[in-house]
């Protein structure tokens, strides 16, 4: 008789088995929402790994740990009269080697990092393969539509949500100027804004003195609020001779 059989196919969707896959989906539910509280705290202070990032790997690391509560499930139940085996020391190769390569997307350019999430992405999609492979479909498919609504709708519920935006700003001052510290910081708290502590970067190309830093702004609406009117105001300091502003997340 073939390995393949109605019954066999079908102890994967018994009622039993569907009600192990919605444990395994609150845990993975409850996972999410701590993810994104912890991540909210990030994305509140202009970080890079925000709510997406945070949310997606608590809820895969959930995944990866839950299944093994309900060995007598796996494989539709057949691991009960299976060669013993432990599919956890497979499972700790796969998140490894993915781990490897979601550290090759991540990018970081001057003061920003991307990749982030698209990372956390990849890492999720190997949860959702050790869930298939263990024979929890439900929780896969599951697990599948929390993560692509979250990377869908993550950025919009960000964006609705107070946060602290940071600039990363490269001010080039003109030849033989000399600019001081305390004025700056004291300019640039008229706007609601500081001077992140330890950001101050200088260097020097003969007689042109560079300032690189990140300003992070003191409440979720400073002013002046656009990066346009930022701009703006960074140029009419005395003695800035070039200006280098973008969103920082780092």
């Amino acid at each position: 008789m073939g390995i393949i059989t109605q019954s066999y196919l079908a102890s994967f969707w018994s009622i039993p088995m569907m009600e192990v896959n919605l444990l395994v989906f609150m845990n993975l539910l409850g996972a999410l929402m701590l993810g994104l509280l912890v991540g909210y705290e990030r994305s509140y202070h202009g970080r890079a790994a925000g709510m997406r990032t945070y949310g997606i790997v608590c809820m895969a690391s959930a995944a990866l740990t839950v299944f093994a509560g309900y060995p007598g499930f796996w494989w539709g139940g057949a691991a009960q009269n299976a060669i013993p085996v432990d599919p956890t020391r497979v499972i700790q190769g796969i998140v490894t080697g993915v781990g490897f390569l979601g550290a090759g997307v991540i990018m970081k350019e001057g003061l920003n990092i991307s990749g982030l999430t698209t990372a956390a992405s990849i890492w999720a999609s190997s949860a959702i393969g050790v869930l298939v492979g263990i024979g929890f479909f439900g929780a896969a498919i599951l697990l599948t539509l929390l993560s692509a609504s979250l990377m869908m709708w993550g950025p919009k519920l960000e964006a609705k949500l107070p946060s602290r935006r940071a600039m990363g700003v490269v001010l080039q001052f003109s030849p033989e100027f000399e600019p001081d510290e305390k004025v700056l910081k004291n300019t640039v708290a008229q706007w609601g804004y500081m001077v992140a502590e330890g950001s101050l970067n200088i260097s020097s190309t003969g007689k042109v003195i560079s300032w690189h830093f990140v300003m992070v702004a003191l409440k979720s609406h400073p002013n002046p609020g656009s990066l346009f009117e930022l701009s703006r105001h960074l140029r009419e300091i005395e003695g800035v001779g070039g200006l280098q502003i973008s969103h920082a997340r780092n």
